[in-house]
């Protein structure tokens, strides 16, 4: 596999066919990760994503990200105070449009999960802090070890959170009375509150290697299935959250169309036949000389 690690995000293959990615900070890069994982394995079908750090999973906005946004700001008011600024810089929509331009990037590579073909399982410890809910909420399965604690926290830097938490939690909860309470409030909650209200499906008492090693548990268990079958679900469920019934099992009806002449459906029942693990092909067969 080529190396896709970088400064800042560290990632390991620690079992066949499933990835570990381990965070120290975000932004644009992790979306371009989790984008040349797609482009340049052949055959992944599970990551676990976890921390870098022991303590804790997210420490929230970077501070350099921070003064990213206070100097886009800042340079619409000095332009405006300034009497020969450009008159396109004092413009109030055009700053806003510019600023919808930088803020664009970040919020693509928050979905990244969504994009990839194969599940991405969030492992989370320790503090989560405004920026790592936004992250974890874009995974389809997350976990979080006992001393997990969470906080929706952009409101007390005086902005709406903005990169996928106030989309994802309602759907992902069922709960709005819950999410309207902890983004006005920035109130913490801990992992047996995130576990009640279906924000994470399983609480793993310990820490850190307790929960990263839960969550490769069932990776593995994820990978010893179709990687067919197992992408189609994830697409199917993906589209079901944004749509009606009816739309959706049309989306399904035309999906299985192509799916169902899969070889996994014979090699899955010959297998279970004869008791043995699944040999599958690579889900994407073009990267077939090429290693996980």
């Amino acid at each position: 596999m080529k190396d896709l690690s970088s400064k800042w995000i560290k990632l390991t293959e620690p079992f066949p066919h499933i990835l570990l990615v381990e965070l120290a900070r975000f932004w644009k890069a992790y979306g371009a990760l989790f984008d040349s994982i797609s482009e340049h394995t052949s055959d992944v079908r599970a990551v676990v994503l976890s921390s870098a750090f022991p303590e804790i999973f997210s420490a929230g906005l970077d501070c350099a990200d921070l003064h990213l946004w206070l100097a886009v700001l800042e340079a619409g008011e000095i332009a405006k105070a300034t009497a020969d600024a450009d008159p396109n810089s004092t413009d109030a929509a055009r700053i806003a449009l510019d600023f919808q331009r930088q803020i664009q990037p970040f919020q693509q590579a928050i979905t990244a999960p969504e994009r990839c073909l194969f599940p991405v399982i969030a492992a989370v410890h320790g503090m989560i802090v405004g920026l790592g809910i936004d992250i974890i909420s874009a995974c389809d399965i997350r976990y979080a070890a006992s001393n997990t604690k969470f906080t929706i926290k952009e409101i007390d830097i005086g902005l709406a959170a903005d990169m996928g938490t106030l989309a994802y939690l309602p759907k992902i909860t069922g709960n709005m009375s819950f999410v309207r309470e902890m983004a006005y409030t920035t109130q913490w909650f801990p992992a047996s509150k995130a576990e009640q209200v279906g924000l994470v499906s399983k609480v793993v008492e310990g820490g850190k290697d307790e929960v990263v090693a839960a969550a490769l548990e069932l990776a593995k268990l994820i990978a010893t299935k179709s990687p067919v079958a197992v992408t189609g679900t994830k697409r199917l469920l993906s589209h079901a959250r944004d749509h009606s019934v009816a739309e959706n099992l049309e989306y399904t009806k035309l999906w299985n169309s192509a799916m169902l002449q899969t070889q996994d459906m014979m090699e899955t029942l010959t297998s279970t036949k004869a008791k043995r693990p699944g040999n599958f092909l690579p889900l994407n067969f073009k990267f077939g000389q090429s290693k996980l």
